[in-house]
């Protein structure tokens, strides 16, 4: 896939468990570095921070980040290769750990893409869809700044001004079923969730890592109130 998986954080074998540990999901197809470096600068220490590929790291994990650029196929089958995929599912619906999903990490929340024919992890009555429109007015990828209109209350966007804005770079979105579960929706020729939550899980569309001090705040929403 081309994309490089940065050193792993984590801290000695057998000591994880200790710490408030926050592990980010590296499987190749995300930018873990910069989830790290917003997570450093808001005052998270190195050692409680694991950027991890194995299932034992996210079965003690204190809350997971499932971040993710790509397809939805090659997502699933990198997860279920390194067998972090039952892990994950064991985790969020088993344990009740709290779980964020970025950008694709969001979209596999849902039950399937019409990118793909595998099954998400299905946390959401969901479908990930492909915007239908291809014109100059509103190109695809939809790539930059837009705002985000909050639907509901959550721990997650406590103190965050409405409407906030959020650097998106994505081509699909997701269609929930339930209103229940939309978080925030944003404007892009149709409007499309842009963040969604249920319990422990919440995804959002856009990049927080990307997104300056709305970004730095919902993280640190993430860690502190999960």
């Amino acid at each position: 896939m081309g994309l490089s998986r940065v050193p792993s954080l984590r801290i000695t074998e057998g000591n994880i468990s200790m710490y408030n540990q926050t592990v980010i999901i590296d499987y190749g197809v995300g930018n873990v570095g910069s989830i790290v470096n917003i997570l450093k600068r808001i005052g998270i220490p190195s050692s409680e921070i694991a950027v991890s590929q194995t299932a034992k790291d996210v079965a003690v994990a204190r809350r997971i980040i499932l971040p993710g650029v790509g397809a939805f196929d090659t997502a699933i089958r990198e997860l279920k290769r390194e067998g972090l995929f039952d892990a994950i599912q064991e985790s969020v619906t088993g344990k009740g750990t709290p779980i964020l999903g970025i950008c694709l990490g969001m979209q596999l929340m849902t039950k399937r893409s019409e990118e793909g024919v595998l099954q998400g992890f299905s946390f959401f009555d969901a479908i990930t869809r492909k915007f239908p429109m291809k014109s100059n007015d509103y190109p695809l990828p939809h790539m930059g700044w837009n705002t985000v209109a909050l639907k509901k209350n959550d721990p997650l966007v406590a103190g965050l001004i409405d409407p906030a804005r959020f650097y998106f770079v994505h081509s699909f979105y997701v269609e929930c079923n339930s209103d229940k579960d939309i978080l925030m929706e944003t404007e892009y020729g149709k409007s499309f969730s842009s963040a969604i939550s249920k319990g422990n899980i919440v995804g959002v569309q856009f990049h927080p890592e990307k997104s300056h001090r709305f970004g730095v705040s919902l993280l640190k929403n993430f860690v502190e109130k999960y």
